[in-house]
């Protein structure tokens, strides 16, 4: 599934090609992804004013209200020609006054792209979300207040959408790691300054797959418009009983609220 570095990677890839752009028309060739596409007639030749992020979702925000699009679990955008002959799993495509067009491709169908009139955030599936990670109210403060009830697995925690968004089971694994902090430790039981060494590493890990996925992907034009994963700096996800990297420990490999899970015994407590 597309985590937030990835989500973010998209979104900077295609706001130049359409931010400012009108939306001429659209085609939307499979109508149910995980729920009905929404594209509703008063968008014809409105013009989409920008492109942000929320959690793992795209915004594209009009002065009649937004497109919410989830990438699901192998969703992808890319901007083509328009007129381009449909691949098998392009279900939507959104054409644009400059003559190329906004394709969604989603082999799987678990994305969405809905609407919502005037403000994004008062949709049901964005009202109810935590904190972005990259914002100054994400810290070990804030953490530390959130989780002084919760019996969970500071991972499960972590990954809680309701506490702070977008931090999928990748990226989770790895801010574990660099901080030191074994997945399974009740929430609860985390100090302050452990928080806060957690806090700085979910941001540090997120920016650094930001800026991989900025280096390496520059546009999506002519792509699959499909952002690779941070896999070749991750230190725990995906190398279960590999040596850790720091004491070369063999990782272990458990699973947390239905999760694979990879860390280091003795760099982690």
């Amino acid at each position: 599934m597309p985590e937030l570095p990835e989500v973010e990677t998209t979104r900077r890839g295609i706001r130049s090609h359409v931010e400012g752009r009108r939306l001429t028309g659209w085609e939307v060739r499979q109508p149910q992804l995980r729920w009905p596409v929404e594209v509703p007639a008063k968008l014809r030749n409105a013009r989409l004013l920008r492109v942000r992020r929320r959690a793992k979702y795209l915004l594209f925000e009009f002065d009649e209200g937004a497109l919410i699009l989830h990438l699901g679990m192998s969703g992808s955008l890319r901007i083509v020609e328009t007129g381009s002959p449909p691949g098998k799993h392009d279900h939507v495509d959104l054409h644009l006054d400059s003559g190329y067009t906004l394709r969604l491709r989603d082999p799987r169908r678990f994305g969405s792209l809905h609407y919502q009139d005037n403000v994004a955030e008062q949709h049901w599936l964005l009202a109810r979300l935590g904190v972005e990670p990259l914002e100054d109210d994400f810290d070990g403060a804030y953490l530390h207040r959130m989780s002084r009830k919760r019996k969970i697995a500071v991972k499960s925690f972590l990954m809680d959408g309701r506490v702070v968004v977008g931090i999928g089971n990748i990226y989770a694994n790895e801010a574990l790691f660099m901080a030191g902090i074994r997945p399974r430790i009740a929430a609860r039981r985390v100090t302050r300054a452990r928080y806060d060494l957690l806090a700085s590493q979910v941001k540090a890990v997120l920016q650094a797959a930001i800026e991989e996925g900025g280096t390496t992907l520059r546009d999506f034009v002519g792509s699959d418009g499909r952002p690779g994963y941070f896999r070749a700096e991750l230190k725990v996800y995906g190398r279960e009983r590999l040596p850790c990297v720091v004491c070369a420990t063999p990782l272990t490999g458990i699973r947390t609220g239905q999760r694979a899970t990879v860390y280091c015994r003795n760099c982690q407590h």
